[in-house]
């Protein structure tokens, strides 16, 4: 029983994978979904971690190579993609400046993301409160607004995937966010009890409302509401 968590973290590594395969051949939804997936199983391989007691070094370091994966390479590829869509660019044997452009903007999220997996995985703060953007939050940002533009027709969404300048500004604020020590609140639960949970629960309930509001298109908004809400709990109350 002490391997099932490593099993699910392979999981999570395997879906990101795949996300990565789909991403290049141009299928956005699919690899969003694949990446939706291997939130699940980061979210079942700590859950079920806690449960069995099954803590390890390996299990502490498989992790963050599968979230390197998964949420900083994987959405990259998406942005990357997009880029090469909206720019009407391939990456050939003759590099230009747009080709360079198209090229290194999406580097810088990996980037970012290895820094702050290897900052979280030093910081003993980290416990009950994060610093800086998680990494499957910046994932969840990036297949949020993939998710959206598939499903509905937000206007917003279509001008943001429709736009190199604005797939670049997206892509630098989230990646510099993951490197901030910006406060952001844990979305593990130790207990149900609202003493102690005041942020999340608020948090479920806001995304929830805007999703009963909004349908599908309200997805690109729950990251927004992620850092607000965390500000206002971890930041302001200080």
């Amino acid at each position: 029983m002490k391997h099932v968590p490593n099993l699910i973290t392979s999981l999570n590594l395997a879906a990101g994978f795949i996300a990565i395969i789909f991403a290049l051949e141009g299928n956005l939804t699919t690899a969003s979904w694949l990446i939706l997936a291997a939130m699940i199983f980061d979210f079942l391989d700590g859950f079920s971690a806690r449960l069995l007691k099954a803590y390890s070094p390996l299990g502490k370091e498989l992790d963050s190579l599968a979230d390197i994966v998964s949420f900083g390479v994987a959405p990259a590829v998406i942005i990357y993609r997009l880029l090469c869509t909206v720019s009407d660019v391939t990456i050939t044997d003759t590099v230009g400046i747009l080709q360079l452009i198209v090229l290194l903007s999406p580097v810088i999220m990996p980037v970012c993301a290895g820094l702050r997996l290897a900052k979280f995985n030093n910081d003993e703060t980290q416990k009950t409160s994060f610093k800086g953007l998680p990494t499957p939050a910046n994932a969840l940002a990036v297949i949020s607004i993939i998710i959206a533009g598939e499903y509905s027709d937000a206007g917003l969404i279509i001008y943001l995937t429709g736009s190199a300048a604005a797939l670049i500004i997206f892509t630098v604020v989230l990646s510099a966010l993951m490197v901030t020590r910006i406060p952001m609140l844990s979305l593990k639960f130790a207990h149900l009890k609202l003493r102690g949970n005041e942020g999340r629960y608020l948090l479920v309930a806001l995304v929830i409302i805007a999703f009963l509001i909004l349908g599908i298109s309200a997805a690109p908004l729950i990251i927004p509401i992620y850092i607000i809400v965390s500000l206002m709990f971890l930041v302001f109350s200080r």
